[in-house]
């Protein structure tokens, strides 16, 4: 078994996924196979990773191809493959810093034993030196996934015990391809398991247009089953008050309304199809007040 798996969910990204595969190959310890999963491209990708394949590497490449399906069903089925002890999706538009493996490797061996920890998190950045999040006193912070909501700001370079992330993999809605990551990150936080964010930057991101990051709200209102999903779950394990949950109601209302009836709504958000039409009467009601308002004003 090697000790971890480097887990690239890719589609259409022959252009930029190189980056990522010249930053494995300068790793400083290589004790780690890189694992794609190819959602669907139509680009020359798999040419490429075969061209790859036949290189001299200190690790192995292993490649898969998959019917378009999103990155969630991707991480699903790369969970079934992977032979590392620990997992790292690390997603292809992006690359790592040299001694990325070297500190995952080290900080995992850190870890007291016996305790229920999930794995442990680095940095992003924007370079090597730069980050947009918050640098915590000392080396790392320590608590649970479901504090990326209060006390652990931007992304984070997630890596996870193998074992624990097959317990929890993404549920899957048809025609939906989206699901947010933060729907295991919390189902895993709410199970009881810790994990250490560490200060140090080992992962490179640049947002790209055709990435998801860029795409915004859109790809949760085109997957309301995944999206309601994520917002009852984050509602429940972090016990909001019947204010805070009403206002959630009624935000998913508004997002969703123009697209779905109130019933779907309701199922999708878990609430009573009598509130949800009340709000979208109430919603309807604010947009018609705006209208006018701006009218009169012309």
């Amino acid at each position: 078994m090697v000790k971890i798996t480097v887990f690239t969910p890719t589609y259409n990204r022959a252009y930029i996924i190189s980056n990522l595969y010249k930053s494995l190959q300068r790793q400083t310890v290589c004790d780690f196979e890189w694992l794609i999963v190819d959602d669907g491209s139509s680009d020359n990708t798999q040419e490429l990773v075969n061209r790859w394949q036949k290189e001299e590497n200190a690790f192995a490449i292993y490649y898969h191809w998959q019917e378009n399906g999103g990155k969630c069903r991707a991480i699903n089925k790369a969970l079934e493959y992977a032979n590392g002890e620990l997992f790292f999706t690390v997603d292809s538009d992006d690359y790592l810093t040299d001694d990325a493996i070297e500190k995952i490797i080290n900080w995992e061996r850190d870890l007291p034993k016996g305790e229920r920890y999930c794995g442990v998190a680095g940095n992003l950045g924007t370079s090597p030196t730069e980050t947009p999040n918050t640098i915590f006193p000392g080396n790392y912070y320590e608590g649970t996934l479901l504090d990326r909501y209060k006390n652990v700001d931007g992304e984070r370079a997630i890596v996870f015990y193998t074992e624990i992330h097959r317990k929890f993999k993404y549920p899957e809605f048809p025609g939906e391809k989206f699901m947010t990551e933060a729907v295991v990150y919390n189902r895993i936080a709410a199970a009881g398991y810790k994990i250490r964010f560490y200060n140090d930057i080992i992962w490179i991101y640049k947002y790209i247009e055709d990435g998801l990051t860029k795409s915004g709200s859109a790809v949760f209102i085109n997957t309301p089953r995944g999206f309601g999903l994520w917002l009852q779950e984050r509602a429940r394990f972090q016990k909001y008050s019947i204010l805070k949950r009403t206002k959630m109601y009624y935000t998913f209302t508004c997002d969703l309304s123009s697209r779905y009836n109130c019933r779907l709504i309701a199922e999708c958000i878990g609430a009573p199809v009598l509130l949800i039409q009340l709000m979208s009467i109430i919603h309807a009601g604010r947009r018609v007040f705006k209208n006018t308002r701006e009218k009169n004003n012309v």
